[in-house]
Formats: C-alpha cells, sequence, structure tokens
C-alpha cells in the first residue's frame, strides 16, 4: 500500500507566547489555568487550548478555533505570574498527516520520529533547511503541526514540495 501524505495550513487557530516572569513555576502558571503545565518539550492540554514546551519556562500555546481574545485573556489570568505575546500573524502552522508525513519530517529535521521515540504529545523545537520550526505530533496516525514564523513559510513549503517530490509522494 502506498504511503500518502497530506499537507494544509492551519488557519483555524490562535497563538500566543507564554514566558513565566523570574521564580515563576510551571506548576503555579498551570494552578492559574487549571491545568497541568509541563515544563519539557510536551503538549498538554485542555480542551481547544494545548501548551507546547519551547524551552525553560517558556511555551507556545495553541488555541483550536477562532478566539481573537485568546492573547488578552492569556495575559489577564497570568498576570504576574508570566508575559504573554500574541504569536498569531507572527508564525504559520502546517498540519502534514498520514504515514508520508514521518519520511518527510525524518529526510530534514535531525529528530528520531520512530514512534517509540517521538509518539502523540511529543514536542520538539528544530531547524529544518536552516528555517526554525516548532513541530508536535498531534496523534499516531500520525498528525504533525509544524510551526515556523509567517516570514519563512514560504521557504519550509519549497522545502516540503522538493522534499515530497523526492520522495515520490
Amino acid at each position: 500500500m502506498p504511503e500518502h501524505l497530506t499537507i494544509q495550513e492551519r488557519g483555524d487557530i490562535a497563538l500566543a507566547s507564554v514566558m513565566a516572569r523570574k521564580s515563576v513555576s510551571a506548576a503555579k502558571i498551570g494552578a492559574a489555568l487549571g491545568m497541568s503545565l509541563l515544563e519539557q518539550p510536551a503538549a498538554c492540554g485542555s480542551g481547544a487550548v494545548t501548551f507546547i514546551g519551547t524551552g525553560p519556562g517558556t511555551w507556545l500555546a495553541f488555541h483550536d478555533g477562532a478566539a481573537p481574545d485568546f492573547a488578552a485573556d492569556l495575559t489577564h489570568r497570568l498576570e504576574g505570574l508570566a508575559s504573554v505575546s500574541d504569536q498569531s500573524s507572527g508564525y504559520v502552522v502546517l498540519r502534514l498527516s498520514g504515514e508520508g508525513a514521518r519520511k518527510l519530517l525524518q529526510r530534514g529535521a535531525a529528530i528520531d520520529f520512530h514512534p517509540a521515540s517521538f509518539s502523540s504529545g511529543s514536542v520538539a523545537t528544530t531547524v529544518i533547511a536552516h528555517i526554525g520550526v516548532v513541530i508536535r505530533q498531534v496523534d499516531d496516525g500520525p498528525t504533525y503541526d509544524v510551526a515556523t514564523f509567517r516570514s519563512f513559510a514560504g521557504s519550509l513549503r519549497e522545502w516540503i514540495g522538493h522534499a515530497a517530490a523526492a520522495l515520490a509522494f
């Protein structure tokens, strides 16, 4: 059976960066949000909201669906605990799905994408073709969300096109 690959840009999300203030723990921020927040490269969430650990005390927060006040709501809820910056227009998120998605990402990122090492909920902040990306495995399909700065999205799409052609997808 031939492998398949589906690629689509996610326009249905709101994004915000969250950075803990000095001496504020992930547990304290999580308590303010009513969720368990991990301080590691992993995804955790509740309902439509997912927090992705991107570094010590930093997260990229995703809200599935239109949420124009997402960053403002987080700012209010995390007042005194964290700095929040709306990233909805700063990032492009590409959703790659199908068994071909794993093969394609293996071609570009120095990450072990084998299911025993990188599975649903796993996150990596890395580079593909000299382009900074945040990769989250959404499910075991496998489905991945790949976030990059909007100014690099065209170059990332071009790399994906060339890599997919080389893999005969």
